[in-house]
Parts: structure tokens; C-alpha cells; sequence
């Protein structure tokens, strides 16, 4: 499920990096919000390729930094007003949803009894 909500989600940031290169010529933040939205997938894939539990745990805390990261980026670009606030906010509430996902994952792991 995570898994394929981060590549859904890594696809729209795609589409999002080329809309604001293309409308408002935006390239710093339109790279940036790139990076870590599409690392978000990218460490979630990583994870599920671990080698150990340890490992697991780890990839998973890198791809929830980079989603928090992304959060940031995402809430930059729709208070300056760069993109269309209805758009920011729908990826918002997708990247809200993977923290929740990811966190709760990272949250059963760190239970013992797991």
C-alpha cells in the first residue's frame, strides 16, 4: 500500500516540478520539492529490499525526513503563491498521508513485541 502510494505521489511531484518550471520559472524550489518528493518512494523501495529489520527501520526514517521535507516545500510553494492553492493542498493531504503511513510503520517497529 505505501508502496504504491509513494510512487503515485512521486509521480504527481513530478508533474508539479514541470508545471512550475513551465508557468512561474521557479527553478530552485521546483528542484528541491523534486528531490525529496520523489526520495520519499525511492527509501520506501530501499527499505523493502533491507537486509536486516535495522536496516528496514532506517530507510524507513529517511524516506519519513523526506517526506517532512517535501510537507515543507509543498506549504512554501502554496503560501507565495507560486502554485494554485487547491493543488498544494491535495498533495499536501497525500504527503500528510504517507507520514501517518510511514510513521506508523516506524512506530510498530520500534514496539519489542513486534
Amino acid at each position: 500500500m505505501v508502496q504504491q502510494k509513494s510512487y503515485n505521489f512521486a509521480l504527481r511531484i513530478i508533474q508539479l516540478n514541470q508545471m512550475i518550471i513551465e508557468d512561474s520559472r521557479e527553478y530552485v524550489i521546483a528542484k528541491q520539492v523534486l528531490k525529496s518528493g520523489i526520495s520519499v518512494g525511492a527509501n520506501i523501495e530501499e527499505a523493502i529490499g533491507a537486509q536486516s529489520r535495522r536496516d528496514f527501520k532506517a530507510k524507513l526514517s529517511i524516506s519519513y525526513k523526506e517526506a517532512r521535507e517535501t510537507h515543507y516545500w509543498l506549504r512554501l510553494l502554496r503560501d507565495s503563491q507560486i502554485t494554485e492553492t487547491e493543488l498544494s493542498n491535495s498533495l499536501i493531504e497525500d504527503c500528510n498521508e504517507l507520514l501517518k503511513i510511514i510513521g506508523s510503520i516506524i512506530k510498530t517497529l520500534k514496539n519489542p513485541n513486534s
